[in-house]
């Protein structure tokens, strides 16, 4: 397997000693039970696979992106009850953001794109607190699986270990899911407040109290095909998205 020069753990200082990038992209997953059938790191292969293909797509096209290691942790303050669940928290991905942009800054790399595979992450607080720390930077998050809310495919809706989810890992690593017998429902419980449920008004879920398999969405309908179809539309989006973010003017960014 080639080396891909977009990929910072794969490439080596032989090549890195002359090069110019326009664009960091920091893939962030998380580490949490995903129903009973996906693996713990499904968010994580999510998001190595989708940051990936999309920094291989916009490289073709001429953009110089380089895709940073995964962080493979994120905010599971509401399933602290569910076994090697692991919580980072947003205080700690704080630090862990302001070092590595303390990095890119002093190396000139002037772009970050947080590359996020976990709902439980929310990162815009810390951007907004971050890019007054560092006015010359241009700090971004993108949310793949906002990309294509609703595909007409996906029959089921969910929110984790889905059917959406259950197709993409049927796809990357169906070593990695289990027979289908051992798949759970998916079912879960929704707020009495009926604000919350609506969206307008937030408040955590506590992950054991709304799931009995920790599963949110049936997923008995999926598929590898539908999970190749989604990676492949999601990816030529994001694909476009980051050859666009590595040729943008961050002081001409508005029309």
């Amino acid at each position: 397997m080639a080396i891909r020069p977009y990929i910072l753990a794969e490439t080596n200082w032989q090549s890195l000693k002359e090069a110019d990038f326009e664009l960091a992209v920091l893939p962030w997953g998380a580490t949490e039970a995903h129903n009973y059938h996906l693996p713990y790191g499904t968010d994580i292969f999510e998001a190595e696979m989708m940051a990936a293909e999309a920094a291989r797509l916009a490289w073709e096209k001429g953009a110089r992106p380089i895709v940073l290691p995964v962080i493979p942790f994120g905010v599971n303050t509401g399933q602290t009850d569910i076994y090697l669940d692991i919580n980072l928290n947003p205080s700690t991905q704080m630090a862990i953001l302001r070092d590595v942009i303390t990095v890119l800054n002093r190396q000139g790399v002037r772009k970050l794109l947080i590359f996020n595979s976990h709902g439980g992450n929310n990162f815009k607080a810390l951007v907004r607190e971050l890019g007054l720390e560092f006015p010359q930077m241009f700090l971004s998050v993108a949310h793949w699986f906002k990309v294509i809310d609703h595909p007409e495919y996906i029959e089921e809706k969910g929110d984790h270990a889905d059917e959406r989810e259950t197709s993409l890992m049927l796809y990357f690593r169906p070593d990695l899911v289990l027979e289908k017998r051992y798949w759970g429902k998916g079912a879960a419980k929704k707020f009495r407040i009926k604000a919350f449920s609506e969206g307008w008004a937030w408040a955590e879920r506590k992950w054991s109290q709304i799931s009995e398999d920790t599963g949110v969405g049936d997923p008995s309908k999926s598929s590898k095909e539908k999970g190749e179809r989604l990676f492949r539309e999601v990816s030529a989006a994001m694909g476009n998205f980051l050859f666009e973010l590595c040729k943008a003017d961050i002081d001409d960014l508005y029309e």
